[in-house]
């Protein structure tokens, strides 16, 4: 397993804020931060008095990156809800490798969860996401070639939806952006206002913040494909970066939601990625149609299906499939037969049910193992790729 950053971590008391401030900005000094032994994501060294700022208000954002912008230092932002992992971490070092100063968001925002989604018990736990984040600061500063994690946006709902209560109903009163046809289709067949909310919310984040860069990660690729179709729509001044999936040893995607498996359907949670993997076998061994690759998925989902069912309830950890795609790699399209020179990408994603019959002394996830856990993951297929490895990192530019 990699180790959770969280574990290597004491808790955090944010300071709070002097002259007046009400809780506006905070300095988050990285002498405060402890590493616990054998931590991977503490960067050991002299420690260093530089500290970085977290804003909940809009306005002093604002006022930071007009400075930024008349000196001409460019800033990468890294959007998130919180609950930090290595996967984010890789999309932050990246920024700070391509940018004067980065800055990061933790919202969980409300309108891309449907009514009867995990809104309310979301991981939430901002000391400690600061905590990773002042690790992370100290590493970037102890390298003369990385930027400056310089800023950290913690707005309310009510600063980013100031007129209206956010809502969750498809047919809901507000302010939205929705990107037609890419939204509706995969992730959005399953859940219909998930892509309005977020490219809502990137939309409002990408105005206040107005980065060169802005950094997202390979495992949600539809969102990363309805990001860029609205940058590109609305012509708005900022590149898209994706960063490849950062994934546990044994091939599982890093997501934040995650922290919902227990032991038992942990164990069972790589039969996306291996129903994925067998896809790239098929189609390294020469296929091509739709109906031939997206067969080898099924074969796999299928017999993991059975072998589950056909344990002892105390033993199993059953789940559902949502969707296979094969799609183009321009356009996100549903394929028939893939083209050798452009390939394809493949996604799929399954809901791990509720677990039967907990025992005493089992290892549950947040919320004792009784929410279903939709898990999504994807590979790019690609003559000229190698093998999927399980621990694959890395980067690249979506085009």
């Amino acid at each position: 397993m990699i180790s959770n950053a969280s574990s290597a971590l004491k808790r955090h008391a944010v300071p709070k804020p002097a002259n007046g401030a009400r809780g506006l900005v905070r300095h988050i000094p990285i002498r405060t931060i402890q590493a616990a032994p054998g931590s991977r994501n503490i960067i050991s060294g002299p420690e260093k008095p530089k500290s970085f700022q977290v804003y909940e208000a809009i306005p002093p954002l604002r006022e930071i990156r007009r400075d930024a912008l008349l000196k001409g230092e460019s800033v990468g932002f890294v959007p998130t809800m919180g609950a930090l992992h290595d996967g984010h971490f890789a999309l932050i070092r990246q920024a700070a490798a391509e940018n004067k100063h980065v800055y990061v968001s933790i919202f969980v925002n409300p309108t891309q969860f449907g009514v009867n989604e995990d809104l309310a018990s979301y991981p939430r736990d901002l000391p400690q996401d600061l905590g990773k984040l002042a690790a992370l600061c100290t590493e970037f500063n102890e390298d003369a070639g990385m930027g400056k994690l310089s800023t950290v946006f913690t707005p309310k709902t009510t600063s980013m939806y100031p007129n209206l209560p956010p809502t969750s109903e498809v047919d809901g009163n507000g302010s939205f952006v929705t990107i037609t046809p890419l939204s509706s289709v995969l992730e959005g067949a399953s859940r219909p206002i998930f892509f309005r909310g977020v490219a809502t919310v990137v939309m409002k984040l990408l105005n206040i913040v107005r980065p060169e860069r802005v950094y997202f990660g390979q495992k949600d690729i539809q969102q990363t494909y309805v990001v860029r179709r609205m940058v590109e729509d609305f012509h708005l001044d900022t590149q898209v970066r994706v960063g490849n999936t950062v994934r546990e040893p044994d091939g599982l995607a890093l997501s934040s939601r995650n922290v919902y498996l227990g032991s038992r359907r942990r164990g069972v949670a790589t039969v996306l990625l291996k129903a994925l993997t067998s896809v790239q076998d098929a189609y390294l061994n020469g296929k091509r149609r739709r109906e031939d690759l997206l067969a080898a998925a099924l074969q796999v989902s299928n017999a993991a299906q059975e072998t589950e069912r056909n344990l002892a309830s105390h033993q199993r950890a059953c789940f559902e499939v949502d969707y296979f795609s094969l799609a183009d790699p321009k356009t996100m399209d549903e394929l028939f037969e893939v083209d050798s020179e452009k390939g394809a990408i493949l996604s799929g994603a399954i809901k791990m049910l509720p677990v039967e019959d907990p025992q005493e002394g089992e290892h549950a996830g947040l919320g004792g193992d009784t929410t279903t856990v939709r898990l999504i993951d994807n590979i790019r297929l690609d003559l000229v790729s190698p093998k999927l490895q399980p621990t694959t990192g890395g980067y690249h530019e979506l085009r």
